[in-house]
């Protein structure tokens, strides 16, 4: 990838509010995403975000406004983007260079593609894409450790993180758009200083100890075939976008469970996305180097190269605000909890993919892969609760006088993401809202 005409800070668009400070939909964005208008049984089909609008895909391509590649656009109207993610690079960019011709102020386009525009408040999304398979990783060091010395006080790192990129396979139907709420999970709990050999005997229970993970979701585009692996220096050919996700953590089932197999129920429950993907070109203006520390073991030669060491980390900055019932009922704006970078993290995308599928694994159109909670070196900048209350020993004071060291019933996480530096357009992901219900009641034989 490199610098084009799209990424010129300079251009502004004739639909006014991308053009306002601070938006994180600018006409350098273009995400994409699929929706229908709220309170209506339309199909949903795709979108691109621009401002506080939504340009409907597939609206502007059957009136004939949308002048771009017939295919690009017939792929990217569907109701989920799957095709169009197969269809590779060369495709996304031809669709992202005319969205942004088309959108630019003085364009002759405007008259005809203006009548397509959906106000996003007015707007019901839905998942991008039929995820069919989803690995959630765990490349920031700073969490790895933290949550380490937790779990395993005398040995926080196992030997194998910094060789190479931790992750595991999660699980699909629970992945849900912004705005997802779900029960508090129930499962197994072993109380606090009792332990199986000692005797000890779990029970069933609600989790009281559910906690947030702020990540960033991977979506994959045309990827490869069983048994051909992915090289380090093309492995972000494969990657069609980037977009918002939080793994939600049930952190006492968690404890119990997952030895010696790692993450289950403390983890399948749900997982939210946020409605927008920016497609990797969009970040090109961000790009900065991805470093390892000179006394660290240095990546086997698959997972290394010199592309990857001068751009392949991202200047992307995360944040997660909580909003209580309490909050809510009085009218009080949500409170920040922690601000952190993804140019933090220990590994990287090319290399998530490249060890991914270096034992022949197929990645396909529409797959997910988490990052891993994106904690930084600073305890302000921690992407759970679990290490913000250093494992609930040390609870967080809001603004209110209420205390947190896990989530309550009515607890609102949010989480946002977005890009910006001197001689660039901002580039955002918009919000990500998932709401924590009471747990039901379980019946069961």
């Amino acid at each position: 990838m490199a610098l084009n005409e799209t990424h010129d800070p300079g251009l502004q668009s004739w639909v006014e509010s991308a053009n306002v400070a601070g938006t994180d939909f600018t006409l350098q964005n273009l995400p994409l995403g699929v929706f229908r208008r709220a309170d209506s049984s339309e199909p949903f089909r795709g979108g691109v975000a621009i401002g506080e609008q939504i340009l409907d895909l597939a609206a502007a391509m059957e009136s004939g406004a949308l002048r771009v590649p017939a295919a690009a656009a017939a792929a990217a109207a569907q109701p989920q983007l799957n095709e169009f993610m197969a269809a590779g690079p060369a495709t996304w960019w031809a669709l992202r260079l005319a969205l942004s011709r088309a959108l630019r102020a003085g364009s002759p386009q405007r008259a005809a593609l203006a009548p397509h525009l959906v106000a996003q408040a007015e707007a019901q999304y839905t998942l991008p894409a039929r995820i069919g398979d989803y690995t959630d990783f765990y490349t920031s060091i700073y969490h790895a450790t933290a949550v380490g010395r937790l779990f395993r006080p005398d040995n926080p790192l196992l030997a194998n993180y910094k060789w190479l990129p931790v992750g595991y396979h999660g699980r699909c139907s629970s992945i849900a758009i912004s705005g997802q709420q779900f029960p508090r999970p129930y499962g197994q709990i072993l109380a606090a200083g009792s332990g199986a050999g000692a005797g000890g005997a779990p029970q069933l229970a609600p989790s009281q100890r559910l906690d947030y993970e702020l990540e960033l979701g991977v979506f994959i585009g045309a990827g490869n075939a069983l048994g051909s692996p992915i090289a380090i220096d093309a492995a972000e050919s494969n990657v069609f976008g980037l977009c918002l996700l939080n793994d939600w953590s049930a952190r006492d089932l968690q404890a119990w469970e997952y030895q010696p197999l790692g993450p289950f129920l403390g983890k399948n429950f749900a997982t939210t996305l946020s409605p927008w993907v920016v497609m990797l070109e969009a970040l090109e203006p961000f790009r900065v180097a991805w470093t390892r520390p000179q006394e660290d073991p240095q990546p086997l030669p698959y997972l290394d190269s010199a592309a990857l060491r001068a751009r392949g980390a991202i200047d992307l900055t995360l944040e997660v605000w909580l909003e209580t019932q309490a909050m809510r009922a009085a009218g009080q704006r949500p409170w920040r909890l922690s601000r952190s970078n993804f140019r933090h993290a220990y590994w990287n995308i090319a290399q998530m993919l490249a060890h991914h599928s270096v034992n022949g694994c197929n990645l396909r159109p529409g797959d997910l892969l988490g990052t891993g909670t994106q904690s930084g070196p600073a305890p302000a900048e921690a992407g759970s609760l679990l290490e913000l209350s250093a494992g609930g020993q040390r609870p967080l004071v809001l603004p209110d006088g209420e205390t947190r060291c896990f989530l309550e019933d009515g607890d609102a996480v949010i989480m946002r993401g977005w890009c910006e530096r001197a001689g660039a357009a901002r580039v955002g992901f918009g919000d990500l809202v998932g709401r924590v219900l009471s747990a039901r009641a379980l019946t069961c034989a």
